[in-house]
């Protein structure tokens, strides 16, 4: 598979109305719209339909990550607002899992507001209310230049996922323009959201209800979570002329065993979202690097594009995966992907894909071209002209080429 010519851009960068951005979700999670693309025909359903569209024996993936409050405020002395989101871990782990659950201090790399008010010799600090105590939570800068900033707060018995759950603020998207507010706490999470650490929410899971996920499991659909913490990266515009210039975030990602093995066995793979697919597409090519002998899980975002044309298929790579686990007793894969699915790319272990409508010229545009070819101009013609509400709490769709 060549590194493919570069996509053009003009091409996904359709026309999205201010009003058909769904700055709100719905009361009930699965009352939104879901638009079908199968086989080239389009119809609309309600996505609480949505078991009666998957034959059983279909495994479903899903991205368990959960969103944390990862916008931070100080205030300085002359009045002056701090904003500070985190972005990657530095120390001490660059895992996010361990992140967490670390006590005393930490160090982050950081996008910071008004950086330049804030000179390096002064130490930020807020006083918060956790349990009728006060805990003083300080901020200074330890690398200006690489933004990354040191978090330290009084009560050393608590964790940092303790922390920023008294004292952040829900990180919607930007293009919602608007201030989180209480319902954004449980709404901009999925209901299966377990494994802290993402700064923006796998928005295509954002529709399950546990109603759902049950009567999924009754028709037989093999339900499978996976880890993708999703970085704010997801947001990040392609400004490069040519897309494959696209400086890709990299985002951390750990799978359990069940997963592996359920991959070698399966016959008909669905991803729900994005970074779910983006993740069985990266475990395939860590497979490729494991039977060449390499063990790094660090999949580069043209990595795919260099692979020779004729290369195993999905059960010969998971299958060989799985063995390699069970003889090093390995029980979590733990690695990170930048990967990069623009059109050209060959999928190698997604048959669906359930996702909401994307923003024009994203690397999601990009990803959804991929997987459907010129069909998605017919898709997104059809939401738009549906009253389809779009982006991270719109409806949904999905993808059965």
């Amino acid at each position: 598979m060549a590194i493919p010519s570069a996509p053009d851009l003009k091409a996904i960068n359709y026309t999205l109305p201010e009003a058909k951005i769904a700055k709100y979700p719905l009361a009930q999670r699965d009352e939104s719209k879901l638009l079908t693309f199968q086989a080239g025909k389009i119809s609309d359903k309600q996505f609480k339909e949505l078991p009666d569209l998957l034959d059983a024996g279909t495994a479903l993936f899903f991205n368990n990550t959960k969103v944390i409050p990862a916008r931070l405020f100080f205030q300085k002395d002359t009045g002056a607002q701090i904003e500070i989101f985190l972005l990657n871990p530095v120390s001490p782990t660059h895992i996010i899992s361990l992140m967490m659950e670390t006590t005393g201090s930490v160090v982050w790399e950081c996008m910071v507001g008004n950086y330049k008010k804030w000179k390096d010799e002064n130490v930020l600090s807020r006083s918060l209310d956790y349990n009728g105590q006060t805990i003083e939570l300080n901020a200074k800068i330890v690398d200006r230049d690489k933004k990354q900033i040191e978090f330290s707060w009084s009560d050393s018995t608590l964790s940092f996922a303790e922390i920023v759950e008294i004292s952040g603020k829900v990180p919607l998207p930007p293009y919602l323009n608007r201030s989180d507010e209480p319902e954004d706490k449980e709404r901009y999470q999925t209901v299966y959201s377990k494994q802290e650490g993402a700064v923006a929410a796998p928005t295509a899971g954002l529709h399950f209800t546990d109603q759902v996920l049950g009567q999924l499991q009754s028709k037989g659909v093999q339900l499978n979570y996976l880890t993708l913490h999703v970085s704010a990266g997801t947001f990040q515009p392609i400004k490069a002329s040519d897309a494959r210039e696209h400086n890709m975030h990299s985002e951390q990602v750990e799978v359990n065993i069940e997963t592996i093995r359920l991959l070698s066995q399966t016959q008909k793979v669905v991803a729900v979202g994005t970074t779910s697919m983006r993740t069985l597409e990266s475990l395939y090519w860590f497979g490729i690097r494991l039977m060449n002998g390499n063990e790094d899980f660090s999949i580069q975002k043209l990595e795919p594009y260099e692979a020779a044309d004729l290369l195993p298929t999905r059960a010969e790579v998971f299958g060989f995966m799985l063995k390699w686990m069970q003889d090093y007793d390995v029980e979590i894969l733990s690695g990170k992907t930048e990967i990069f699915i623009m059109p050209g790319y060959h999928f190698r272990v997604c048959d669906g894909l359930i996702t909401n409508f994307h923003q024009p010229g994203s690397t999601l545009m990009l990803l959804v071209w991929a997987f459907i070819g010129d069909s998605w101009k017919q898709v997104y013609e059809h939401a738009l002209n549906n009253n389809y509400r779009f982006l991270s709490y719109g409806d949904s769709s999905i993808l059965l080429p």
